[in-house]
């Protein structure tokens, strides 16, 4: 029985391939090809069709990097093919196993028209069902000749990644351009055996469907002729009706299949491109969509519709219709799929108020399932604002990417910072790009952990990244598989009506509490340096500039931007897409990155500073400083993380001034620099090897040891260049110690210079006077490759967990690695802080635009205390996919607190991000609200997007206890309404007393408030 089982399995194998499928198109004649090859970047679709062409061969080559072709086909139904199916099969030069990462088209209509998209697995244009004979055929096909990047073995590097230094040969040859006759029973016949084949590959040797199956394949085999497939072809079918009929048994798995098409918003393309392979795909999928009645198809990425709309409104026109009908489904309610270790507190809010407001200004669609199958790695800030944006389900898959442990279920409750609860699916068939194959759909089955308990789950299905999305035949295995014994059950639907049901049947499904880590990508924290700190300055900076306009708009009548801040907002989201910030991109997408950050700034500090003008009034010159620092407040004339509050009389960890900050010569070429809090003494290699407390009477830095210490490891992962750092790149590590330059310098800072390498470095540390924080700035000329730099703290602290500062609070980390689940947490995300702390005493670490970290702890043997390393990640090279990632001139700035309590770490976190400013003339600026408790944080404060005029201020429990703080307005408010973040009202107005309102907050917890202003004026 063996032998019968391999021999049928390798007969089924050659007839298809070399008798079956060629013969789904018997006949075929060519078709004439012209063609026009534009200048430089895309032209518009009429100057495309416009154009001259010149003739074209099958065989020709075409399409430099990046180049856009457009080809004319033309020709005549032959007068024999009367009343047959006719389709034209176009293929540019396909490689049929990289469907999304090669040449593309999108065909036309004469009249401009799009027809569908042209992809590896799409090569099919329909003529006609019934045809007439002798129909003359036109169509236009817009070509672009994107370059392969991608080769997983080896990852190669390449210049072609950018169109400023890819070469101008042709990429491709023009294959096959033909009239064909489509023989619709050979088609079926294909699907019948593959869906069979596979799942008889599938079944079990001793199972008796697996036999079952094998004998009706060999009597479908013995009934095609080989001479005459299409006259035999439905005999063949017959052979097989019983086997396709048997029912699945009552307890099959059931997969619910979504129409899929993950588009990377930009990766191995630039966003240009992207655009455009989101009109290919949308154009496919409606066309599709009207093929096929039970078909369903969502698309994620307020973002991309966005694109259609604006650039391609006729293949709009289609989507908006077919969204309408209830059968192309907008999910995700995100801006774009965002890397979400990432972004900043407002900015992971504002993807979803983005995103979700797209949805119900075009579609008035509420979105209420959060997609996010692809990036790398899920902040534990995402259950409460999943919540608060209206949403209540949340999808991924990356996480099946973790390289040390499984993650233990694909169907629970996800519970976040906060104690929010989200009901969460991870699809148990491991892939986003499904195609709904026998093995695919196995392991599905296999794989699923919630057996027992749960018995469906969801396939997204259809190639991604321009790959053109669901194909006819996955639909025809669909059908198949609806009710096939030996299978799961398999149907197109809706994922909210997958959700609906699972949770009805599952609602008492497990809980994992906290961040989901992706363990691996973990790199991405800091590939492209310059992308990193253009995101982390431009979120900022959006901050300010809403907070500065509002309050100038209450007091001084400002004019509030408010459609340049949305248009900001929306390009920074943008480009916290998972494959831009994280620095996973070719060249050209950094490059132009750069410059959009560049303009971004420009655009906020000229809102910001026509504000601070409009606050001055008339006066000149002169001017109050204006802090942005600490988070909290109480009135006055600082700005404490984007909200205009008082200065304190003592901020915790601040005083006045002791002494004035000195810097000291001391024995063996080192310095002392000391501010009366904080003491600091340098070696004469330039390490810093003691800050010492006199309040707490306490050492920082950890007998024996140096910190400020920049460590080179060599860093050439296994496998994914610009993604991974592998454990083992800490088996070799240099520390750099060599020191160019050590003096003091006239602004009473300690410079340090050190070369090694290609590379040099320029570090500034000082003292600022009355606080106790060692401030180091730091410039690297940075010409290395495949290397990893990091910066040490060796800290004598006994601590079994970090405090990382994550979006609207911190997570805890384990400083140890006791399992295998703390051992993968090797690099890890923090935003501006890193706290680690006994009780009693703590030191931070903040920064201005680092997001990986690493810690360590040692055991010394001298006196068996802990020391505890804490690192910073600074910059890599890698290769892949742009060879000269990070190269060039960086500066970081980031400092030493010690004896830190958390709200410290909170306070200096955002003092080191946001600047000073001053108001010209003004003798201080009353704060627009303020808060009573340290412990909540006002992260945003803005007018409301109606143009209303009310106020909104979004405030948060940072220090994970709970608090009651009283919210103070600056200004008359007739009530105050808690708001989602779509600054829609979720509880009743409050009318307040002029002297504002008490919160009650619980760890974590986000609030949003809308203040209505008395007599507004509504500007």
């Amino acid at each position: 029985m063996h032998n019968d089982r391999t021999v049928t399995e390798a007969r089924l194998k050659r007839v298809l391939d070399e008798r079956i499928r060629p013969a789904v198109y018997p006949e075929s004649v060519p078709l004439t090809v012209t063609v026009w090859n534009a200048p430089g970047e895309p032209v518009p679709v009429a100057e495309g069709l416009a154009a001259g062409r010149e003739p074209i061969e099958v065989g020709a080559p075409w399409g430099p990097p990046w180049g856009t072709s457009w080809f004319t086909v033309t020709g005549t139904v032959p007068e024999e093919w009367a009343g047959r199916t006719v389709e034209a099969l176009l293929d540019l030069g396909f490689d049929e196993n990289m469907p999304g990462f090669q040449c593309e088209g999108l065909v036309y209509r004469p009249d401009g028209s799009p027809v569908k998209g042209l992809n590896p697995r799409n090569q099919w244009v329909r003529i006609g069902e019934s045809v007439a004979g002798g129909e003359e055929v036109l169509l236009h096909i817009e070509a672009s000749s994107n370059p392969v990047i991608l080769d997983y073995h080896p990852f190669v590097p390449t210049e072609l990644g950018d169109r400023l230094t890819a070469d101008d040969a042709p990429r491709y040859r023009l294959a096959r351009m033909d009239l064909a006759v489509l023989d619709g029973v050979v088609w079926e016949l294909v699907q019948d055996l593959e869906v069979l084949g596979e799942l008889m590959a599938e079944l079990s040797v001793d199972s008796p469907r697996r036999w079952e199956i094998l004998r009706a394949v060999e009597r479908a085999l013995d009934a095609v002729d080989l001479q005459d497939v299409g006259g035999s072809a439905e005999r063949a079918r017959e052979q097989l009706t019983e086997v396709l009929s048997a029912p699945a048994h009552a307890s099959a798995h059931r997969i619910s299949a979504v129409g899929h098409a993950h588009i990377d918003s930009a990766w191995l393309w630039p966003l240009r491109e992207t655009v455009r392979k989101v009109a290919r795909t949308t154009a496919n999928m409606t066309a599709l969509l009207e093929d096929e009645p039970d078909f369903v198809y969502a698309m994620s990425q307020a973002q991309q519709f966005a694109w259609i709309k604006e650039h391609r409104p006729e293949v709009y026109a289609r989507v908006k219709k077919a969204v309408a009908e209830g059968r192309f489904v907008p999910v995700g309610g995100m801006w774009v799929e965002s890397d979400t270790n990432m972004p900043g507190s407002e900015a992971l809010a504002r993807q979803f108020v983005h995103g979700k407001r797209f949805f119900l200004e075009e579609f008035g669609i509420e979105t209420e399932e959060v997609w996010l199958p692809d990036t790398f790695g899920y902040s534990a800030a995402l259950p409460q604002l999943v919540r608060l944006a209206g949403a209540k389900w949340f999808l991924t898959q990356k996480i099946s990417w973790s390289r040390t442990n499984k993650f233990p279920h694909h169907t629970f409750w996800w519970e976040g910072l906060d104690g929010t609860r989200v009901f969460t699916h991870f699809p148990p068939i491991d892939t986003y790009n499904s195609r709904l194959s026998g093995q695919e759909v196995a392991h599905a089955v296999r794989n699923f952990q919630e057996k027992g308990g749960a018995t469906r789950s969801l396939a997204p299905t259809g190639w991604g990244d321009g790959g053109g999305g669901t194909t006819r035949e996955m639909v025809a295995r669909a059908k198949r598989l609806a009710d096939l014994e030996g299978s799961a059950r398999v149907v197109f639907e809706r994922p909210s009506a997958f959700f609906e049901k699972a949770h009805a049947e599952y609602g008492h499904a497990p809980v994992w509490v906290g961040e989901l880590y992706l363990e691996l990508h973990r790199a991405t924290l800091t590939s492209q340096a310059k992308t990193k700190q253009g995101n982390r300055r431009s979120e900022h900076l959006l901050r300010e500039a809403e907070l500065w306009a509002a309050t100038a708009a209450v007091r001084a009548g400002f004019r509030y931007p408010y459609e340049a801040l949305d248009r900001l907002w929306k390009t920074v989201l943008l480009h916290q897409f998972h494959d831009i910030l994280p620095g996973t991109s070719i060249a050209w997408v950094h490059r132009e990155a750069a410059a959009t950050y560049g303009a971004v700034t420009a655009e906020l500090e000229s809102i910001v500073g026509g504000a601070l003008a409009a606050l001055a009034g008339d006066a000149p010159g002169g001017g109050t400083v204006v802090f942005n620092a600490a988070p909290h407040g109480r009135g006055g004339a600082v700005a404490h993380g984007g909200a205009l509050v008082d200065s304190p009389d003592r901020d915790p960890g601040h005083a006045p001034a002791s002494a004035s900050p000195t810097v000291r010569a001391r024995e063996g070429g080192g310095f002392t620099l000391d501010n009366g809090l904080l003491r600091v003494e340098v070696d004469g290699r330039g390490l810093v090897v003691s800050v010492y407390d006199p309040e707490a009477d306490r050492e920082t830095i950890a007998p024996g040891t140096a910190a400020n210490l920049l460590q080179l490891h060599p860093d050439f992962p296994n496998m994914w260049d610009a993604w991974d750092v592998d454990h083992f790149y800490r088996n070799t590590v240099t520390d750099l110690t060599d020191v160019e330059t050590l003096e003091p310098t006239d602004e009473g800072a300690l410079r340090v210079v050190r070369a090694f390498g290609s590379s040099r470095v320029e570090q500034l540390l000082s003292l600022p006077a009355g606080v106790r924080r060692l401030d180091i700035e730091t410039e690297v000329d940075w010409h290395e490759t495949e290397k990893f730099l990091k910066a040490a703290f060796p800290l004598d602290v006994h601590a079994d967990r970090t405090s990382a500062e994550t979006q609207f609070g911190h997570l805890h980390r384990p400083t140890h690695t006791n399992t295998s689940w703390d051992a993968a947490k090797f690099e890890a995300c923090a935003h501006r802080f890193v706290h680690l702390e006994e009780p009693g005493w703590g030191v931070a670490v903040v920064n201005d635009s680092t997001y990986g970290y690493d810690v360590t702890r040692a055991v010394r043997e001298a006196d068996t205390g802990t020391t505890t390393t804490l690192r910073l990640s600074l910059l890599r090279a890698p290769r892949f996919p742009d060879p000269r990632t990070d190269q060039g001139t960086h500066r970081f700035r980031y400092a030493l607190v010690p004896g830190a309590s958390l709200g410290d770490a909170v306070r200096e976190g955002y003092r080191i991000n946001l600047p000073e400013r001053r108001v010209p003339g003004s003798a201080g600026v009353e704060p627009l609200v303020s808060v009573s408790d340290d412990a909540v944080v006002i992260s945003a404060i803005k007018l409301a997007d109606d143009g209303s005029g009310d106020v909104v201020v979004r405030l948060y429990e940072s220090l994970g206890g709970r608090a009651r703080a009283r919210l103070s307005a600056g200004f008359p408010t007739a009530s105050v309404s808690v708001c989602d973040l779509l600054e829609r009202p979720v509880a009743a107005a409050t009318t307040t007393d002029g002297d504002g309102v008490v919160l009650s907050l619980r760890p974590f917890e986000i609030v949003t408030l809308r203040l209505a202003r008395r007599a507004a004026s509504g500007v």
